[in-house]
């Protein structure tokens, strides 16, 4: 990829219905690239985004299934030619007691989180590799950096989704870079007074806004190869605290 402009770029963001992975979708949008947007049951809202986005391929599977993640980027590569970025958005949130956790609590977190985020790196991979290069940005978060007590499972998860990130930019080099963004409270019409208190107790006095996430994730997806197996958080300062 040139790493100075996105334009014309074919990027892949898992997620991008709503929330931070729309945010996303519509700043590569704007800085030229060609967005591709995965969605599972959030139809209407990720017709919404491609529109936005100047009518955007969608992208329907349930990142639970590996058949059904390989099937996308098959159709992804039919559909688009090739792939030049992907980033990792889709993710699930959820507080339980770690004494109360289930196999299915777990399970329900870890799939999407973690499992799904490997299998699509391994997929745009193969893609990359054929062509010569690519960008992969994972969307981390706080959660994996600090310990929520009742995040447990998440905040497992999203420490996975760093290692994993490291391991893969070893793995993926030369031609592939993979990086992470790893945000701090991004708040929503449907934040908790837990959230409230994090914001309180953040540095810069305020949430970040998805643009922000996204300005990180384009600094990433232009940066060169020798830029690769990083975390850049995009929290305001809280981690530091």
């Amino acid at each position: 990829m040139n790493p100075s402009s996105l334009t014309g770029k074919t990027i892949l963001v898992t997620g991008a219905a709503k929330r931070i992975g729309r945010g996303i979708a519509l700043r590569l949008a704007e800085e030229g690239a060609r967005v591709a947007i995965h969605y599972h049951h959030s139809e209407a809202e990720a017709r919404r985004t491609a529109e936005e986005c100047g009518g955007a391929e969608l992208f329907r599977a349930n990142l639970e299934s590996v058949p059904e993640i390989q099937r996308m980027f098959g159709d992804v590569e039919q559909r688009l030619g090739h792939l030049d970025g992907l980033v990792n958005n889709a993710a699930r949130f959820t507080r339980v007691d770690p004494l109360e956790i289930t196999e299915k609590d777990w399970d329900f977190i870890h799939s999407v989180n973690l499992k799904a985020v490997f299998f699509c790196c391994q997929q745009a991979a193969r893609i990359m590799k054929r062509q010569g290069d690519g960008r992969i940005v994972n969307i981390s978060s706080l959660g994996g950096i600090r310990p929520w007590a009742e995040h447990a499972h998440y905040c497992t998860s999203k420490a996975g989704v760093i290692m994993l990130t490291r391991a893969l930019s070893k793995a993926f080099a030369p031609e592939i870079t993979v990086n992470s963004v790893a945000p701090g409270v991004i708040p929503f019409e449907d934040i908790d007074q837990r959230g409230k208190r994090m914001i309180e107790n953040t540095p810069a006095q305020r949430g970040g806004t998805p643009a922000e996430v996204a300005e990180a994730v384009v600094y990433f997806l232009k940066a060169s190869n020798f830029i690769t197996g990083q975390i850049l958080t995009v929290d305001g300062g809280l981690s530091q605290k």
